[in-house]
């Protein structure tokens, strides 16, 4: 019988990731404390003492918290992107060596970006190679803060895919394109496309609550990534569009200046291998993407979607 936790500390519950969270753990009767900026949460970022308060006695802390990814990265946006995962993270870390009753658990967001581009084979937890470039580093930066907090708690880096589910996140912009006719592949089209749909998410975070064994880094991707044409025809497939042109990445890289975001988000290879997961015996409710695309697509409504530009 799985064990869950009674009281979970939401950090970065504002995001899409974070609103199922908190809708996932109070259905279930699951007491939810937030960290956050806003005057809604229960502790701000900028109050020491209210944090220590809110993350004593909980039995899970979830820290999603960081700027969108989503941008150009000059200098003053990459600077935010790792200034908010860093600092964040370094505040929890400082204010759990000061509570009386630390939570069983320290789950903090990372990427499965984390890893080169890769086309010749899966990357896992073990044997995954580490890339390079801006991102990687970040993702580097972030997972370091996590693991060097001098607090005796269990830890966690939820090394994320890309996270598809209905009603935002980043299945929308793929979506619009599919209804307005550029439903076709990216760039080659070859790159891998690893994924995860929310509720697996929510599920893993019960799995890592359960299974006292695990710690460290934790890749959350379905067993079953696809190609970029692949998830470009099941998107056309589920949205009822028989063609799509293709977008050469000439044009993506155009295009992700117009938008202000990085055309790396799609081009790049993320053929992330979630052996931790699946060796310690979770199974994924939506381990293929026809399946996963089929349920986001009975909860989107017509039209074309909101993108949040970054």
């Amino acid at each position: 019988m799985t064990e869950s936790p009674s009281t979970v500390v939401l950090c970065g519950a504002s995001g899409y990731i974070g609103r199922y969270l908190h809708r996932f753990y109070e259905d279930r009767g699951i007491r939810i404390r937030t960290i956050g900026r806003g005057s809604s949460s229960d502790a701000t970022w900028s109050d020491h003492r209210s944090i220590v308060g809110v993350l004593d006695g909980a039995d899970m802390l979830v820290n999603l918290a960081g700027r969108s990814v989503s941008c150009r990265y000059n200098k003053s946006n990459a600077d935010e992107i790792m200034s908010s995962r860093i600092q964040t993270t370094a505040e929890l870390g400082r204010a759990l060596a000061d509570v009386e009753t630390a939570p069983a658990l320290w789950v903090n967001a990372s990427t499965g970006t984390i890893y080169r581009d890769s086309r010749d084979r899966p990357m896992d937890e073990h044997t995954g190679e580490l890339g390079s470039g801006f991102s990687v580093e970040v993702a580097r930066a972030w997972e370091r803060e996590l693991f060097d907090a001098d607090v005796t708690i269990r830890k966690v880096a939820l090394r994320l895919s890309i996270v598809l589910g209905a009603g935002g996140g980043a299945i929308n912009p793929i979506i619009d394109l599919a209804r307005v006719g550029f439903g076709g592949k990216m760039g080659d089209g070859q790159q891998i496309f690893s994924w995860v749909h929310v509720a697996d998410v929510a599920r893993a975070l019960d799995h890592l609550y359960d299974c006292q064994e695990l710690a460290g880094p934790v890749n959350v991707a379905t067993p079953f990534p696809v190609t970029n044409e692949t998830l470009m025809q099941q998107v056309r497939t589920a949205m009822g569009r028989n063609h799509g042109l293709p977008t050469p990445a000439w044009l993506l890289q155009f295009g992700a200046r117009v938008i202000r975001t990085e055309a790396e988000l799609v081009l790049k290879s993320r053929w992330v291998d979630p052996q931790v997961l699946t060796h310690s015996g979770f199974e994924f409710e939506y381990p293929k993407l026809d399946d996963a695309l089929a349920d986001i697509a009975t909860r989107t409504p017509r039209g074309l979607l909101p993108v949040a530009l970054g």
